[in-house]
């Protein structure tokens, strides 16, 4: 079978939003990417607010075929759809999070709901475990899933503000907010080139 080329668009989707998430904030007068969040760079006010939202929406596109190539790959070898349903999911929470800038309403509830598609590492990691011919994505699935709980950890404490280790994320938290995209979209970019491979030498 030839390379799906749709499971690349994981490894696209991470690119782009490093791309977007590095440059947009020199646009932004006096934003602080070590102390500020990413919404920020968008928020209402902002003069890359529109930038920022068709970033996020080119990015769910991204995300979007990606799990479309994995739901397909998926029921080629038998193994669960859930790590794309959760990828799709991943999709809409992120146009979701562009389209309703801060301080939106929706748009910390699109927020949130990230956290569904936060889970796609750990789904594929223990629903394909059994399959001797994903050892390598599960694998590299598991390490990545591990990451992304231990930043979503971190990131939660954001929810205590009156936590004392508050005191200390504070000052950083632009970083450790980044810490959490950077975990999950190094995975769909990993899942994404070695699954598309895996196609490549599927019958």
């Amino acid at each position: 079978m030839d390379r799906d080329r749709r499971l690349l668009f994981g490894p696209l989707a991470a690119v782009i939003l490093l791309a977007g998430v590095a440059g947009l904030p020199a646009l932004v007068p006096g934003y602080d990417a070590v102390r500020q969040t990413v919404s920020e760079i968008g928020e209402v006010g902002s003069p890359m607010r529109w930038p920022f939202a068709i970033l996020l929406c080119v990015v769910a596109g991204c995300l979007s075929v990606f799990a479309a190539g994995l739901r397909d790959l998926a029921a080629r070898t038998g193994r669960s759809r859930w790590p794309a349903w959760l990828t799709a999911a991943m999709a809409v929470s992120a146009a979701g999070v562009g389209l309703f800038a801060f301080p939106h309403p929706l748009h910390n509830v699109f927020g949130i709901s990230e956290l569904i598609g936060y889970q796609a590492p750990l789904v594929l990691a223990l629903a394909w475990r059994r399959d001797a011919a994903a050892g390598r994505v599960v694998a590299v699935s598991a390490v990545m899933a591990a990451l992304v709980l231990a930043a979503v950890a971190v990131n939660l404490a954001y929810s205590f503000s009156d936590a004392p280790v508050w005191d200390h994320l504070k000052p950083v938290y632009g970083l450790v907010q980044r810490s959490l995209f950077a975990a999950w979209f190094a995975w769909a970019a990993l899942a994404g080139a070695m699954l598309a491979g895996e196609a490549r030498r599927t019958p």
